[in-house]
């Protein structure tokens, strides 16, 4: 079974690991399940995993009962079920294979052979959904576990604004319509593809300026009159003081 193991890396962090390292016996079955983690607005899910693997050739006598490989499984669900887990819900996502195994003298030398493997898992479509690990042999710690999706943030392009959005699937653009800023009007509709890497790309169309308004980075703003107004002030101020001086009272 997976056992939660408190300890360092290689840098002498404390870290906190679950482990699992029944290489010795047959037809091994042990699962480890996260609690229920909500979708919010994701269409499609990244699950990145970072764990150490051993290497079988290191442990003696485990040659036809030691793997170097554990499964990815998730479950969709509506609601959290609780410490309920029935292994048929669950669907796997990938067998997940390390690039670099440990050996037992990299474990005298305290050398920590991280492994990251990322898998995507969509579309998704219920409010959460699970994750689970099956062990099937392997001597494995799974040392971290992000789950993360992917958007096009707000932003502004040619005084139109674009909202955060959320790309549909791995294959194509979502197109998305911009909004002009406060003080300005559509020149040419203005549009930007949403790209499945959470980047807008390939801008269409602006907005322009209300009259008496001008661009100023990202806003319109009523253009200044104070500036013109001060220097003809000045200047009169200037010709009444030399006419005093060329004809004093």
């Amino acid at each position: 079974m997976w056992e939660e193991i408190s300890g360092v890396d290689e840098h002498y962090t404390p870290i906190r690991t679950y482990q699992v390292c029944n290489v010795m016996d047959h037809s091994q079955n042990n699962w480890l399940r996260t609690n229920w983690v909500p979708r919010n607005s994701a269409q499609k899910i990244y699950v990145e995993l970072k764990f150490t693997l051993r290497d079988c050739n290191s442990i003696p006598l485990v040659l036809g009962t030691c793997k170097e490989t554990f499964n990815l499984y998730y479950m969709e669900s509506d609601d959290d079920h609780g410490v309920k887990f029935r292994e048929h819900q669950f669907t796997k996502i990938d067998t997940i294979a390390a690039d670099e195994s440990f050996t037992q003298m990299d474990l005298g030398d305290r050398i920590l052979k991280l492994n990251t493997e990322i898998r995507e898992v969509g579309p998704v479509n219920k409010k959460g959904f699970y994750l689970a690990f099956q062990d099937v042999g392997a001597c494995v710690a799974l040392v971290s576990v992000r789950v993360y999706f992917k958007k096009c943030p707000f932003t502004v392009k040619n005084l139109a604004m674009f909202p955060d959005t959320v790309p549909m699937d791995s294959q194509s653009l979502v197109e998305v319509r911009g909004s002009c800023v406060n003080n300005s009007k559509e020149e040419d509709p203005p549009r930007m593809y949403c790209s499945t890497e959470g980047e807008w790309l390939v801008p269409i169309g602006k907005c322009s300026c209300d009259a008496g308004h001008e661009e100023r980075g990202f806003v319109c703003q009523g253009k200044k009159q104070s500036s013109i107004f001060l220097r003809e002030v000045f200047l009169t101020c200037q010709f009444i003081i030399k006419g005093k001086e060329m004809n004093p009272i």
